[in-house]
């Protein structure tokens, strides 16, 4: 992924075992993180029993979010594409309990249909 694309909010498929500092004392023993996408600073891991959703916040980056979605809890989902003038594309998880989804903007241009697929093995499997 060039500077360009990561400015720009373009998703790129990120090396799951480059995630594993990242994510250790996070996976329980025998989970892995079979794929994940990166979007400017956040990113989106997929395991086999949940997503996580990592959202670096603030200037330096040393606040960091780690919500964890396990896929049965997941009720239903949506991927809503970018058109010509609206230039971001955007992702609701509906959770079981909760009223509001999970909502993510994602910039034109990020791999929407991964992040889909991604979803729908887990969801759906």
């Amino acid at each position: 992924m060039g500077l360009l694309d990561g400015l720009l909010g373009h998703g790129s498929a990120v090396d799951a075992a480059s995630l594993e500092r990242r994510l250790d004392g996070i996976l329980i023993d025998g989970e892995t993180a079979r794929l994940a996408f990166k979007i400017i600073r956040d990113v989106f891991v997929f395991t086999e029993r949940r997503v996580i959703l990592i959202d670096v916040q603030g200037v330096t980056g040393s606040k960091v979010e780690f919500l964890s979605v396990p896929y049965r809890a997941i009720v239903r989902f949506s991927v809503e594409t970018a058109g010509t003038f609206d230039l971001d594309a955007e992702l609701k998880i509906w959770v079981s309990g909760a009223a509001e989804p999970i909502q993510r903007t994602l910039k034109k241009g990020a791999d929407i249909r991964g992040i889909q697929r991604a979803l729908a093995e887990g969801v759906l499997r």
